[in-house]
Parts: C-alpha cells; sequence; structure tokens
C-alpha cells in the first residue's frame, strides 16, 4: 500500500509539474472539519440539558465545559473552503482541477481539466470517446447555461439498426460492437466551453492530463475490479487489451496504467484543438476503426459533429430555484416533476427514509417513469410536451392517483396527459471558484468503458451510447428502462438520457451543485440529494452517505440500499411495495454554499472519490 501511495504521488506531481510553471505559491488545502454549526436534520430537534439529579449541584464552570463538548449536531462532516472547490469521482483528477484554481483558472478552466484528467484516470467513465452535458452558471451575467455535447447517431443509422430478419433485436449489437458507437462529442464540449467561459489555454489546462496518461499511475482496487468484471468483453480487441492488460490478464491493483497512444491524442488536441479530434489525425484513426462495418462511425459524421446550446430546464421548489439539463435529458424535467409532487407534503415532518417518505417518492418516481418511456426523446427530432411535464397543475392532478396507505402496480400505470398542461457508467464532478461560478459536469461511454474498443494508436475508447435509443419499443436497453418512438434510432438524432447536472439557486446565486452517474438511477439519486439538502437540512456529506431508493415504473419494484431499517421495510412491504435490496446507487459529488463558505463531499460509496478546495 506504502509503494502504491508512493507511486499516486509521482504521477500526480509530474502531471501537476506542467502547470506550476505559471501557478501561484500553494495554499493550505481545505479540511474536512465544518466550523459551521447549525445544521441538523429537520427531523431532530436539540434537546435541552437534562436537569440535574435532586441534591446535586454543577459549577457554572462545569456547565460551560459539557456544552462545549458537546456543540456539534453532524455525524458527517463535509470539506470546507473559502477560495474554490472541486468535487470528482478520481483522487488525481481533483488534485488537477485544484491547481488550476489555484493558480487563477476560474471553475470552466477546471471542469475542462478534469475532464481531460478524468479520461486517463477514470478510463471506465472518463472520456474522450464519449458526450455528456455541462450547466454552467456565469456569476458575472448571471445567466445559467445547459452545453450538450451528447453523442449522436451516425448518418447511415436506420430505426430498426439493431433488430434481425424476424424483426427480434441482436442481443449485444447496440452495446459491444462497432455500431454501438455514437459520434463522440466531448472533445468538441469540452473545447466550447473553455472558449465561451474559460480563460486559460486548451494546451495548459489539459497539459497535466497528457503528463498523468505519459508516467502513468497505479491502478486502485476499485478500478482493478471493473477492469475484471468487463474482462469477457473488452478482451474481444486487441487495441484494448495492449493498454488494459499485463500477462495475459486485466491489470490488478497495483500494477501501473500506461497510456502513451491517449498522451499524445491529448497532447495533439492541445495543439491543433478539436480540429485534431473530429477532422485531423484522431479523426481518421476512429474512421479507420469503424470503416469496415457498414453504416457505422464515419469521418464525415466526426467532421459534422456540432455542441448545442441550450436553455436548462427550471422550476421551484420550497423557494429555491432548480436549475437542471433539459432534453435529450429525462433528467431535468423528471427532476422537476417528481419535486412538483412532492412540494405539498410535509417531508420535513415525515423525516428523512420514514415509510410515509419513501412511500409518496416512490409512487411519485413511478409516475415520473411512466412519462419518460413515452414523451422524451431528442428535442430536434421529437415534440416534447416539457412545459406540461414541469407544469405544477399536472404535478398535481398526478398526485392525486397517489393512496397514501397503497402502492399502485406499475402495470396500473400509463403515460399521462401533460399535453393539457402544455400553455446512465457515467461519473459527475462539480466546481466551484472563489468569483461565484459553479460547473456540474455529467459525461459517459454508457456502460463501463463504453463499447470495450479502443480506436487503434489513439488510446480512447469509444462509447457504446446508441444503446440509449430504443432498439424496438418495449424491449428495455442495459439500464431495463423501455422507451418508444420519441427515443427510436435515427440519422443523427441524440440517444435520450438520464444525466442529471443540477444546480438548486437562491437569489439568482448557486447554493448547490450536483450530479450523479449511474443510468436510470441518476434522476432518483439527484432528487434524494436535493430532499436531503432542503427538507431535511442536510450538508452535503449527510445527504450523500443516507440510504437510497429508487422506482422506475417498470420493473414493478423498489430497490433499496442496505441501511434502512426492518420497521421501515416492513411498513414498506405492507402498502403492497415489492421491495428489492440491491447493490448502492449513485456517486454524487456535490458542492453546497453557505455563509461564505463552500461545503463539498464525495460519495463514500467510490472510495476512489476526492473533493478538494483551498
Amino acid at each position: 500500500m506504502q509503494l502504491r501511495h508512493t507511486l499516486l504521488a509521482s504521477s500526480l506531481a509530474l502531471a501537476l509539474a506542467s502547470l506550476s510553471a505559471c501557478g501561484s505559491s500553494p495554499q493550505q488545502q481545505a479540511t474536512a472539519t465544518s466550523p459551521d454549526t447549525t445544521v441538523q436534520s429537520a427531523a431532530v430537534v436539540a434537546a435541552p440539558a437534562p436537569a440535574a439529579a435532586p441534591g446535586v449541584t454543577q459549577s457554572a464552570a462545569a456547565q460551560a465545559a459539557g456544552a462545549a463538548y458537546d456543540f456539534d449536531m453532524d455525524v458527517f462532516h463535509p470539506v470546507v473552503a473559502r477560495n474554490g472547490m472541486v468535487a470528482t469521482e478520481q483522487e488525481l483528477a481533483s488534485q488537477v482541477g485544484l491547481s488550476i484554481l489555484k493558480q487563477g483558472g476560474n471553475a470552466v478552466d477546471a471542469a475542462v481539466g478534469i475532464g481531460f484528467a478524468l479520461a486517463v484516470a477514470l478510463p471506465n467513465a472518463g472520456n474522450l470517446g464519449g458526450g455528456g452535458f455541462m450547466m454552467v452558471h456565469d456569476a458575472k451575467t448571471g445567466k445559467n447555461v445547459a452545453l450538450d455535447f451528447r453523442e449522436i447517431a451516425p448518418q447511415a443509422a436506420t430505426r430498426d439498426m439493431y433488430l434481425d430478419a424476424q424483426g427480434n433485436v441482436v442481443n449485444g449489437k447496440s452495446l459491444y460492437t462497432h455500431y454501438a458507437v455514437g459520434v463522440p462529442g466531448t472533445v468538441a464540449g469540452m473545447e466550447h466551453a473553455l472558449k465561451s467561459w474559460g480563460t486559460m489555454p486548451l494546451a495548459k489546462v489539459i497539459a497535466p492530463a497528457a503528463a498523468l496518461a505519459d508516467k502513468g499511475f497505479p491502478v486502485s482496487e476499485t478500478l482493478a475490479k471493473i477492469l475484471q468484471q468487463e474482462k469477457k468483453n473488452m478482451g474481444q480487441w486487441p487495441a484494448t487489451r495492449a493498454i488494459f492488460w499485463k500477462n495475459g490478464e486485466p491489470l490488478k491493483a497495483g500494477d501501473m496504467l500506461v497510456q502513451k497512444d491517449l498522451a499524445q491524442s491529448i497532447r495533439l488536441i492541445g495543439q491543433q484543438g478539436a480540429k485534431a479530434f473530429y477532422q485531423g489525425a484522431i479523426a481518421q484513426k476512429i474512421a479507420a476503426e469503424t470503416q469496415p462495418h457498414a453504416g457505422a462511425v464515419t469521418l464525415a459524421d466526426l467532421r459534422d459533429y456540432k455542441v448545442v446550446e441550450r436553455a436548462p430546464t427550471t422550476g421551484t421548489y420550497r423557494g429555491y430555484n432548480i436549475v437542471t439539463m433539459p432534453p435529450p435529458s429525462s433528467g431535468g424535467p423528471h427532476l422537476v416533476q417528481i419535486l412538483n409532487m412532492l412540494e405539498p407534503l410535509p417531508l420535513a415532518q415525515w423525516g428523512p427514509n420514514s415509510a410515509q417518505t419513501l412511500h409518496y417518492m416512490a409512487e411519485s418516481m413511478k409516475l415520473a417513469y411512466a412519462d419518460r418511456s413515452e414523451y422524451l426523446g431528442d428535442p430536434d427530432f421529437v415534440k416534447i410536451p416539457l412545459k406540461g411535464l414541469t407544469s405544477k397543475s399536472y404535478a398535481a392532478s398526478l398526485a392525486k392517483t397517489i393512496d397514501p396507505n397503497v402502492a399502485r402496480s406499475g402495470k396500473s400505470i400509463k403515460p399521462g396527459q401533460p399535453q393539457p398542461y402544455e400553455s446512465d457508467q457515467t461519473t459527475h464532478y462539480s466546481v466551484v471558484d472563489k468569483a461565484g461560478n459553479a460547473v456540474a459536469v455529467t459525461y459517459t461511454l454508457n456502460t463501463n468503458f463504453g463499447s470495450g474498443i479502443v480506436a487503434k494508436g489513439t488510446g480512447i475508447l469509444l462509447n457504446n451510447e446508441m444503446d440509449d435509443f430504443s432498439a424496438k419499443p418495449g424491449v428495455a436497453n442495459a439500464y431495463g428502462l423501455v422507451g418508444g418512438d420519441a427515443n427510436a434510432v435515427a440519422a443523427k438524432k441524440r440517444p435520450l438520457s438520464s444525466m442529471t447536472p443540477t444546480m438548486v439557486l437562491k437569489d439568482g446565486k448557486p447554493v448547490l451543485v450536483t450530479g450523479s452517474p449511474g443510468g436510470a438511477r441518476i434522476i432518483t439519486t439527484v432528487l434524494q440529494t436535493v430532499v436531503n439538502t432542503i427538507d431535511f437540512n442536510m450538508n452535503p456529506a449527510e445527504a450523500a452517505s443516507t440510504p437510497r431508493v429508487h422506482h422506475q415504473w417498470t420493473p414493478d419494484e423498489l430497490r433499496i440500499e442496505k441501511g434502512l431499517s426492518p420497521d421501515t421495510i416492513a411498513l414498506l412491504k405492507a402498502k403492497g411495495h415489492n421491495v428489492a435490496l440491491k447493490a448502492s446507487m449513485g456517486r454524487t459529488q456535490t458542492i453546497q454554499l453557505r455563509g461564505g463558505a463552500m461545503y463539498g463531499y464525495s460519495d463514500p460509496r467510490n472510495p476512489d472519490g476526492k473533493t478538494l478546495g483551498y
């Protein structure tokens, strides 16, 4: 273990050397001790000091000493900082982002540096060969922008491309073949963000990622487990094995992961910009990888890729403004929709993870996910009743169908009618700077390592995002999600996503920046983070450490994490919920702003994550 720590430190030192030449002097890193003593669960009220037993007296000094000892209600403590903060799923990437902030870069500069660093240090989800969404709050103008750099279907894609002659879905074709690859958007998205809102040159912010890829770093226990889990898929491709294999097996914990080709690709992007990826040498190599497969991504597809700036989906919840991702993300619309259903309820009185709270939350989730299957898709291709879906009146009409004592079966729920009111492995990171700029990014290859295919000579893993389309109405994708015509495959179309980078604002300023990976469970993970913060007054550490639940309409089960009390589970079952204890859900990266300070926390469900500030 000592050796691994030494190697990590060595890799990090090299990666940051490229930034340190023009950086400021090191500043003290934030500690995890919170000076704020006011945060406590709304369901818990501090009890008065117990009265002394009859005949027992206590001096004023003794009383003061006791009060000084018992002063903090918090059980979990976030990281605290005042000048800047980053929260990511990989400590090496967090160090890169923090270094950029310390050198005077803004939140967008740091976010782009992190995006490239995660492509190196978190190869199962961080990426150059995938796509995603970025929410940006510009403190100077007060403007909020949703940047869509989601992958798009190739020009030759067709509605039935994943069906055989009998009309059945071909097993694995949309996941683990060259036909699974959508046209990547990450590199274009990162460059667009930096040019629009950043202050540093692209070459400078991505240099640490190139150095890290060149030098290498020791594989963590977490990454080693994922590599072993994906052995069958990744083992099919020689270019992939050349990077992630050693002695005929996936790399193990402590082995060095060195990515020379990826380092060269990053340097080329630094020199030539996104053009290198979409028209230059990298584009040529990606096209050469897919060329033998008629109908897959072509050089013309890469050349024609465009990012899109969109107006965020917005809502209100208990006096706060919710600013989140619009379609082609389903996350933002349904986050607002569920919050609208929950807002009239006395959740603070019921308490976090009480049977009553979870019952209403689960029933609201079912109704929203039923609508997701019917109405959500790429807004450039289908008309989405967005105003209706996020309307408080529509939410009220849905909430009236919830029985306080009985869970409805999934089969009895059909997509609602929002029109009358019309007047997935992924990673997330959050960044806030001292000027108040905030960035929330969720981007992905889809499943772990995407298609598993590395474009030979680039070191770049290619996504399998085409699986996020509905290959056939009624047939679920890798996350169990069912879709219809709105999310059918079409040329140049963006597949529907659940990614939900989100900000909560008060008086026009961010008070919460959050998001999570997790496929279908992203929406409900972000939902519970917002509710835990606003309704139950939890700090980011408490909100992340609270057990989560999830219901997505189909399959008809209330999925829970371990940690709920047997009493609560029994009450939920008595209401008719099909409770299923399964693996943990989500890995939030959250920053809260209050009282002139930043409070952040990386979800404990991923031990490699790290929040850093100064």
